[in-house]
């Protein structure tokens, strides 16, 4: 996913990428499919992910957890327009992105990027912008002051999220311009969630009570109405990412959806054969790691990579939650970085095996191996990890010196839902 202009050289990312096109040549059909995936990935974060988180905390937490959601989008919204989008996607240099398009100047009604008009592509990419720092709320969930929650994610956008883009999609970015494939973000929106996440839960400490205190999920038909909304949303997620209406969308929505099902049925089996009962919420998370799995990889590999990149997701993230959870008593609450985390860098990595012709791929570049572009693969990774995971700490070290991150023991024990915010989700 990345943006073409009038008057560059034409570029190709992944599968297949639109053509140059004027304002003229601007294809209704791939016009009318992005506005529909945009509306598509907004409606995962709202309401489907804040319904999905909502509904795993503790009632007297509900409504903070779906302030943060809603409140992310709209301050997220601001700063794209301000210099967010500029940054990750105007001209710079190979780490960010330059300022030509601060306060989304030259976008106009008539200019075009690839076969869509612009305006379009820059409503597309804020819907990922907005669901990626709103994903990280799961890890800080019930503890996280609302004021340092809106610090960190504004800082964390800023420094991490738009140069982690640019170095992938944007012009010049030096991920993208090796060969690195994401091809709706794997690194960029999962890898970086998941890092961040870890790391805000190991600084801000666990909850009151954890590990010792179950702590089990308060309302679980809203968290799976919400999974479907994830599951359904998703399409536009990866579908869009094609930038196209084109052969390219329909293979990412379909290895999207085979994706999903797989992961679904591999950690409910896993479940099953350890506890001896599979849940509804084991269900449901092995969907979210098959849907985030599968998502670097959906523009690149067949049905039968995705059977296997489901599978291997529904497995490793099972078995990722059980290690950060039980072994190590790590709280990330919501499970953000064995979900969104590991299942990233698994299906990063993987994206470099089953792109292969031979596997069902779409093949590599010309003098590119399995084992070269695993490499670069890689590479993008453990930069994306080690950029993250060092930004992220340094943002929340810095607003714990001027702003309290948590609150107090008493008002965990209240509820964030009246001590932040003097209002209950339930009057029962």
């Amino acid at each position: 996913m990345k943006k073409i202009t009038t008057g560059t050289s034409a570029a190709v990312f992944g599968a297949l990428l639109p053509a140059l096109a004027s304002a003229d040549s601007i294809d209704s059909g791939d016009t009318a499919w992005i506005i529909t995936a945009t509306a598509l990935v907004l409606f995962m974060t709202l309401p489907g992910l804040a319904l999905f988180y909502s509904g795993l905390v503790r009632a007297r937490n509900v409504l903070s957890v779906l302030m943060q959601c809603f409140a992310i989008c709209c301050v997220v919204s601001v700063i794209w327009l301000v210099g967010g989008y500029s940054l990750a996607f105007a001209p710079g240099n190979a780490l960010i992105g330059g300022l030509s398009n601060a306060f989304l100047s030259n976008v106009t009604v008539d200019s075009a990027s690839g076969s869509i008009p612009e305006s379009v592509f820059v409503m597309f990419q804020l819907t990922f912008a907005i669901i990626t720092p709103a994903l990280i709320v799961g890890a800080f969930a019930e503890r996280m002051r609302f004021a340092a929650m809106l610090w960190f994610s504004t800082l964390w956008l800023l420094l991490v999220y738009l140069p982690v883009t640019h170095w992938v999609w944007g012009e010049g970015g030096w991920l993208g311009a090796m060969g690195f494939r994401d091809f709706a973000g794997g690194a960029v929106v999962h890898i970086n969630a998941g890092v961040a996440a870890l790391v805000v839960a190991l600084v801000i400490g666990n909850r009151r009570g954890f590990p010792a205190t179950p702590m089990p999920p308060h309302n679980l038909p809203i968290t799976v109405a919400g999974a479907c909304m994830l599951w359904v949303g998703w399409f536009g997620f990866n579908g869009g990412s094609a930038l196209a209406a084109d052969g390219s969308a329909g293979m990412a929505i379909l290895v999207t959806h085979m994706s999903a099902a797989a992961g679904s049925l591999a950690w409910m089996i896993c479940e099953w054969v350890r506890y001896g009962k599979p849940s509804v919420l084991g269900i449901v998370t092995g969907m979210v790691a098959g849907l985030g799995t599968i998502t670097p990889a959906s523009g690149f590999v067949g049905p039968m990579g995705a059977l296997c990149i489901g599978l291997a997701a529904g497995v490793v993230c099972f078995f990722a939650t059980q290690i950060i959870k039980r072994k190590l008593k790590i709280d990330d609450s919501l499970d953000v970085f064995p979900v969104h985390g590991v299942g990233g860098i698994l299906g990063t990595v993987l994206t470099g095996v089953f792109s292969a012709s031979a596997l069902g791929g779409v093949g590599y570049d010309e003098g590119v191996s399995m084992g070269s572009q695993v490499i670069t693969q890689s590479i993008g990774v453990v930069a994306t990890i080690a950029w993250c995971g060092i930004a992220s700490f340094i943002i929340v070290k810095v607003i714990g010196g001027f702003s309290m991150l948590r609150v107090s023991d008493e008002e965990e024990n209240e509820g964030l839902d009246l001590v932040l915010h003097e209002e209950r989700g339930y009057n029962l």
